[in-house]
């Protein structure tokens, strides 16, 4: 019996992702074992010839990390789209944009502007960018076209399954191959973690105060951090009211604050605002004077409250 045949690909991503998929450690060669990978470029040399020669559909499954911002990620998801059964938005990137979203913050002219001027190590006089096509004599070069903002996956085309996190959480990618494998995935449509907010799982919620009550937000370096007490007691910006549960609670328990890789639940239509909305109801200003200090402590709201999520967020990206 032939075996199901597995993708993997990147686009506008750190690299995380397929990181994540070498963790499986031993667990990654029962995958290989079960399945025929037949796109994996960061690991194996594949060629995009290879998945155009593919029947559509042929694919059992595509894992695609990495938001959508040129012209050559656009087409190889629609290619995916197109040659698999199943397609899975593998990462914060693909499924609610990742940190490369916030480049919506900024239009495409400030961003090239950035990197090919302003730069202190670029030295480029004639403000040369890249070019979509060159002529030379051996041809012409081609090269993607960089578009005016960053889509998530599902912005782009039609998307099965999401796997969330910042990268996803070994436990939640062995969940989620197990469950293809065996038939035993939720309706389409589903994101492959817990429906529950962080909170419920932090090994910490034990001392979390009835009512929190804080005057202002405090940097980690800016305090000895109690390993264990409840993150928001201590004042620090811990964002766990607002974010999926699923990561085993791997920042809490690093002593750090949680950043909201792994996005909202279900019942959340903008992470950053659900976000912003919890921490405002926990601070005690009433005064204008004291509400000003308390955003001053906060050093990047934006960077803040939307890092994982700003182009599936309602804001999507700057205008003007």
């Amino acid at each position: 019996m032939a075996k199901p045949k597995v993708g993997f690909y990147w686009c506008a991503s750190c690299g995380g992702c397929e990181e994540a998929v070498v963790d499986l450690a031993d667990v990654v060669l029962k995958v290989v074992e079960a399945v025929d990978i037949v796109l994996w470029p960061v690991a194996m040399d594949f060629k995009r010839s290879d998945v155009e020669a593919m029947a559509d559909g042929e694919m059992a499954v595509c894992f695609v990390n990495g938001a959508i911002r040129t012209s050559e990620q656009l087409e190889m998801a629609e290619l995916l789209r197109k040659k698999a059964g199943l397609l899975v938005a593998f990462g914060s990137c693909a499924h609610t944009g990742g940190i490369p979203g916030l480049a919506n913050l900024y239009d495409k002219d400030e961003i090239l502007a950035r990197a090919y001027d302003t730069v202190p190590t670029v030295v480029n006089p004639e403000k040369a960018r890249p070019q979509p096509e060159t002529a030379v004599p051996e041809g012409t070069v081609t090269l993607p076209v960089f578009h005016e903002s960053v889509n998530t996956l599902d912005q782009t085309v039609p998307v099965d399954y999401y796997l969330p996190g910042c990268p996803p959480p070994v436990e939640l990618i062995v969940n989620a191959v197990m469950a293809i494998l065996e038939g035993k995935l939720p309706p389409k449509g589903a994101v492959l973690a817990p429906d529950t907010a962080l909170c419920t799982d932090c090994p910490r919620k034990e001392s979390k105060p009835e009512k929190l009550s804080i005057t202002e937000f405090k940097r980690p370096y800016q305090i000895m951090i109690d390993p264990e007490q409840c993150l928001l007691a201590q004042g620090l910006l811990c964002l766990g009211p607002a974010t999926r549960a699923g990561c085993g609670s791997a920042c809490i328990k690093g002593n750090m604050p949680c950043t909201g890789c792994l996005g909202p639940t279900s019942r959340v239509k903008d992470y950053g605002a659900k976000a912003l909305s919890a921490m405002a109801s926990i601070l005690d200003a009433k005064e204008e004077e004291t509400m000003d200090a308390v955003v001053a402590s906060i050093a990047d709201p934006a960077g803040t409250f939307y890092r994982y999520s700003l182009p599936a967020s309602l804001l999507y990206q700057k205008i003007g």
